[in-house]
């Protein structure tokens, strides 16, 4: 093996082996996390006896409700979808021509010249096509915003590891916060611009790698 078929075959399997740890492209709002922002510090007054710095209301809602507070999602996410497509057609057409009596011969003669022709033609196509979606789970996620009108933008992303592969599960969307119930749990389905993705980016079995690199030197190499 020759120099340059040599680094030629190192590159190739260095660019298989970066691609099997690249992460899955998401389809999510990013970032998938935020961190509570540093409190301002307040300058202690203590000629009074309400103190800003050490103020706790006694029957605080502990609902998410500030940049950084997370939240529970409850995925149930089930679609169905059906498409159903027909169409049909026909034609159909006929033709005769008689010949005459020719130079008084009988018309017996003539008939075999007479020319009679029909034809058809008939179109028929039917499809149908199906889509049946389900996918249940947890997930945590941060506010990463609040907006204007108090409603919560949340992301995030969960990764589990797998043998060889990783699998990651990534939602956001944009809660309202009276529907967050007991726990900061939220239905998915109560999300509003929900995205919810499930990707792995499994490694390539050994097996089948050698069989892609063989096919692929057997096409350039002649033999």
């Amino acid at each position: 093996m020759n120099f340059p078929f040599r680094l030629s075959f190192i590159v190739l399997l260095a660019a298989i082996a970066s691609g099997c740890a690249v992460v899955p492209t998401s389809i999510v709002q990013q970032p998938t996390t935020s961190r509570t922002p540093r409190p301002v510090p307040v300058a202690a007054n203590n000629g009074a006896i309400f103190q800003t710095v050490a103020y706790r209301p006694l029957f605080e809602d502990r609902r998410a409700r500030l940049v950084g507070d997370t939240l529970t999602i409850t995925i149930n996410e089930k679609t169905t979808a059906g498409k159903a497509d027909a169409s049909s057609a026909s034609k159909t057409g006929s033709a005769s021509l008689a010949v005459p009596k020719l130079f008084g011969a009988p018309a017996s003669t003539t008939a075999d010249l007479a020319i009679t022709a029909s034809g058809g033609n008939k179109f028929d196509a039917k499809g149908a096509a199906t889509s049946n979606n389900n996918f249940n789970g947890t997930i945590g996620v941060t506010v990463v915003e609040v907006l204007s009108n108090g409603y919560l933008v949340v992301s995030g992303e969960k990764q589990v590891g797998l043998d060889r592969g990783t699998e990651f599960i990534r939602f956001s969307g944009v809660v309202n916060p009276d529907f967050i119930v007991g726990g900061n749990n939220v239905a998915s389905t109560q999300v509003a611009d929900a995205r919810v993705e499930y990707r792995t980016n499994t490694h390539i079995d050994p097996a089948e790698m050698m069989g892609l690199l063989t096919r692929f030197f057997l096409s350039v190499i002649p033999l």
